[in-house]
């Protein structure tokens, strides 16, 4: 518990992301870790450092400061993005709320996908789950789409002030951003959309079911519903299995640069 308050401490004060301080440890230890003959042993294993090393790679790390141009996207204070001819300020809280609360590579990859196919939007009803940041959302806005913006109520006060503050006051009176929680705000939502909308959204398995549940609930004959992901591990794909028993599955592109999916799902 002591190393774990620490670890944050040292986080926190120095405001370094857990990722980007694995990278400086990794790049550090790195230069003591290559194969060469003055490194390496007759196995090809790195010897250890001395205490004289060790003590300086510590002092290195120590004096690393925050370089916000230098850090991962999803550690940024702040992004723009531009869509519909208009600027979109995201303010990110990866600290406090974590994933919920930074532009992932897929919603960028479907964002870029509908503004370019205004038509599918346009007076159309539209719903983002797991809206996050609601960028996805707030292109559908944009585009003129009848919107709704969801996602879990520990999200929604950073999610409505977020797209109030994007959207022009005329297209932000016309938009809903709900609470939805997969798992038990169903019986809430009573009508089928024309789109459904999700940006990375399939990779917690313990809600894969709730996922399924609520895009059969939300949808009808009619309905198309894009979704974004990275596939990462093998249960992503076991969903997307799960899926095509009720949806025809078709996959619009793969970005490779940033290794997303696109998926167009229709009802059966």
């Amino acid at each position: 518990m002591l190393f774990y308050r620490s670890f944050n401490y040292v986080l926190s004060k120095y405001n370094v992301g857990f990722l980007h301080f694995l990278f400086l440890i990794q790049s550090s230890l790195g230069q003591h870790c290559k194969s060469t003959p003055e490194s390496a042993d007759k196995t090809g294993l790195c010897q250890t450092p001395s205490n004289e090393e060790t003590e300086s790679m510590s002092n290195a790390l120590a004096v690393v400061l925050y370089d916000e141009d230098s850090v991962l996207p999803i550690h940024q204070r702040e992004r723009t993005f531009r869509y519909c001819g208009r600027d979109i300020v995201i303010k990110q809280d990866w600290t406090g709320l974590g994933v919920a609360a930074v532009v992932w590579d897929a919603a960028e990859v479907l964002a870029e996908y509908i503004e370019e196919r205004a038509e599918i939007l346009k007076d159309k009803s539209v719903i983002e789950l797991g809206a996050g940041t609601g960028l996805v959302g707030m292109v559908a806005a944009l585009l003129g789409a009848k919107t709704t913006i969801t996602d879990r109520i520990e999200v929604l006060k950073y999610l409505q002030t977020t797209v109030e503050t994007n959207l022009p006051p005329d297209v932000y009176q016309s938009t809903q951003v709900l609470p939805l929680d997969w798992c038990k705000d169903l019986d809430k939502f009573h009508t089928t959309y024309d789109v459904i909308l999700g940006a990375d959204i399939v990779y917690i398995e313990e809600v894969f079911e709730d996922l399924l549940r609520t895009l059969i609930q939300l949808s009808n004959k009619e309905t198309v519903i894009f979704l974004s992901c990275r596939i990462r591990y093998d249960r992503d794909t076991n969903f997307i299995k799960r899926l095509e028993e009720h949806f025809v599955v078709l996959t619009l592109l793969y970005d490779k640069d940033k290794d997303v999916n696109l998926y167009k799902v229709t009802k059966r």
